[in-house]
């Protein structure tokens, strides 16, 4: 497949384009593969599907893999690990998680939200020692003896463990080459934000808060990351689903039924979207790598073709119009960095 580029600053860039991680000698592509939807996210995802799927990203330059423990319940770091097993690995970039230890499932457990769930339950732990098991456990799922990034995994509800415990645990491992990045993953900003003033991170996952329609973390989050040189990944470009399907009814903001607001302004984003004969999931993938704190798009596939649509999206020509008549209907910030785009970019 061909890929088409496009230009953020004057610079041509594709998915398999790589950018530097922190302060860190790291260096990850522009387009990540989340694994969580190989874990049966939502719907079965069979076996062997899985392994092409990430076969397909590699093949496109997807160099960058994003896990976690979570992610079915260890299905995705089993089935990830598999996938990669005879490539190289000082040619790939391995991202997973902690703060969530995987304890057996009862007798009879059903798992609604992964459908090819290992037969676990996730326990949240973000003490040190658990950290230093999940690491652990993380390098026999995937098959490796070493992880290039780790992040602490939606740590809500416990800031001062994660910051107190668990980060002291990365920043041992990290010291000791155990792990080349450290970092933390969550759906929100504003914790996100205190933990860049309190603590020495290497870079951040923001999931949703950094989108085509959320722009939470433009203020405060992304120009602290720019100043202290913490990189940025953006997961959920597609907010759970609405900016790939559209304004449709049903569609899922935020892993919920989108409230009528949110509906209303995907609606026009799509008016805007048909004038100049713009995909809206291109738009959703091309916007958040913008920004200067962002390195990469998080993009989470079950199957070859979804690979193949999304990095065609993050590709896809898109005039500097679209993106001015988005500014201009206020359907973006107006300080919101945009892509310096060019419709007819080599091919």
């Amino acid at each position: 497949m061909s890929l088409s580029k496009f230009k953020l600053g004057g610079i041509v860039v594709s998915p398999a384009d790589t950018m530097r991680v922190g302060k860190t000698d790291l260096r990850v592509t522009r387009m990540a593969f989340g694994a969580g939807t190989i874990g049966g996210m939502y719907s079965e995802v069979p076996h062997e599907q899985a392994l092409s799927t990430i076969r397909r990203a590699l093949s496109l330059g997807v160099k960058f893999f994003d896990v976690a423990p979570f992610y079915g319940h260890g299905m995705s770091e089993m089935r990830l690990g598999e996938g990669l097993r005879n490539v190289p690995r000082d040619s790939i970039m391995l991202a997973t998680k902690v703060g969530r230890l995987l304890v057996p499932a009862p007798k009879g457990y059903h798992n609604s939200f992964f459908w090819n769930a290992a037969p676990f339950i996730p326990k949240f732990d973000y003490s040190y020692d658990g950290v230093m098991r999940s690491y652990e456990e993380s390098l026999k799922r995937l098959g490796v003896d070493r992880i290039d990034i780790l992040h602490i995994h939606d740590p809500d509800d416990h800031f001062e463990q994660a910051l107190g415990s668990a980060f002291p645990a990365l920043a041992k491992l990290r010291s000791c080459g155990a792990v080349g990045a450290i970092g933390v993953g969550m759906n929100q900003a504003e914790m996100l934000t205190r933990f860049a003033k309190e603590a020495d991170f290497d870079c951040f996952l923001v999931a949703g808060r950094y989108t085509l329609i959320d722009q939470t973390a433009l203020h405060e989050l992304l120009p602290l990351c720019v100043k202290k040189d913490i990189t940025v990944f953006i997961g959920g470009t597609y907010n759970s689903g609405i900016l790939a399907t559209g304004a449709v009814q049903g569609a899922k903001f935020n892993y919920e039924d989108a409230s009528p607001k949110i509906i209303e302004k995907v609606r026009q984003v799509e008016q805007v979207c048909a004038r100049h004969a713009v995909p809206l999931k291109a738009a959703a993938m091309q916007f958040p790598l913008a920004h200067p704190a962002v390195a990469s798009v998080i993009s989470g596939c079950r199957a070859p073709s979804e690979v193949e649509e999304n990095a065609r999206m993050l590709s896809f020509p898109i005039s500097q119009d679209f993106w001015n008549d988005l500014v201009h209907e206020k359907l973006l910030p107006s300080d919101a960095p945009i892509p310096r785009s060019n419709a007819n970019s080599e091919r």
